[in-house]
């Protein structure tokens, strides 16, 4: 059981740590860790780059946490004990890759993109309610931080109105903390009235 286990964590980790947002930027001359938010997850690439390449990292991003996830369940011969621990143990690891990656020295992004793609595979339904929330707050208020947030509460509610595996549930639970605890300073600049909008024009960048 714990070789699998094993398996899914390293897996996940490496997946996750692929720092796309931080390769697209840099093939355009950009560090993207020294500009805007210093962020190199999707809304920043956004933000600095323009919506293709903020697309491209997102739907990269997204396509990571459905990876670490889903491969776990087409796997064949693994031990029954191990079989439904395995996606959850990915996902769980790529969003910590994502965060602190080996190829950027430990730096990241948030972690959202991320693990919605994991939902996608893991819990749909949850998955679809989380990305309404998402939408609507975005439309309402323009801030991503919130959005991101709001949809990471959403996600654990609908699991817990869909009676859904404790196991579903937990992980749900924990992305939500994970997300919240991320965008502790955009919790404080949301509080100050500072936090950056979107619709902002890409800002001036220059190649380090």
């Amino acid at each position: 059981m714990l070789v699998p286990l094993l398996i899914a964590a390293v897996v996940g980790y490496l997946l996750g740590s692929l720092p796309f947002g931080y390769l697209i930027a840099r093939a355009k001359g950009v560090n993207i860790f020294e500009v805007g938010s210093k962020s190199p997850g999707a809304t920043n690439v956004r933000r600095v780059l323009g919506h293709g390449p903020g697309n491209l990292v997102l739907v990269l991003d997204a396509l990571k946490g459905a990876v670490a996830a889903g491969w776990p369940l087409l796997a064949t011969g693994l031990p029954m004990p191990a079989w439904p621990l395995m996606p959850v143990v990915g996902l769980t690891a790529a969003l910590i890759g994502h965060s602190f990656s080996c190829f950027t020295q430990f730096r990241g992004g948030k972690g959202v993109a991320t693990a919605a793609g994991g939902f996608v595979v893991l819990f749909p339904i949850g998955a679809l309610v989380a990305a309404v929330v998402w939408g609507l707050t975005l439309a309402l208020t323009r801030y991503v931080s919130l959005a991101s947030m709001l949809a990471g509460i959403a996600l654990t509610v609908a699991a817990v109105v869909r009676q859904t595996p404790p196991l579903i549930m937990g992980a749900c639970a924990v992305v939500m903390i994970f997300v919240i605890v991320r965008h502790r300073a955009n919790i404080s600049r949301l509080l100050a009235g500072t936090e950056n909008k979107v619709g902002k024009s890409p800002v001036e960048t220059h190649a380090p």
